[in-house]
């Protein structure tokens, strides 16, 4: 529809595409209103209300956090950019 407030984008880790992520829409006041997954090309969509949401991603123990404004009727397009996952780097071992 064309009055439709769409919240969406992707969550890419090193420029590539991470699947199987939640991500949380929060209103305004940090309050959870709905979680999705994130599909294979690491996309996700919520279907919102005019007004600033939150969009968190859950990576562990971790969160990440971008603030948006939607408009009614407005696609808002959110890019997720997660840090090098560090269990990918050289082992350091530990000689004492």
């Amino acid at each position: 529809m064309a009055d439709d407030t769409v919240v969406g984008g992707s969550v890419t880790r090193d420029g590539e595409p991470v699947a199987r992520i939640p991500v949380r829409l929060l209103d305004s006041k940090g309050e959870f209103v709905a979680e999705v997954t994130t599909d294979a090309a690491g996309k996700f969509r919520f279907f919102a209300a005019e007004g600033t949401w939150i969009v968190r991603t859950v990576v562990g123990a971790e969160l990440y956090d971008r603030r948006v404004e939607a408009a009614g009727g407005q696609v808002v397009d959110v890019s997720v950019g997660l840090p090098p996952d560090p269990t990918d780097g050289p082992v350091t071992k530990l000689v004492g």
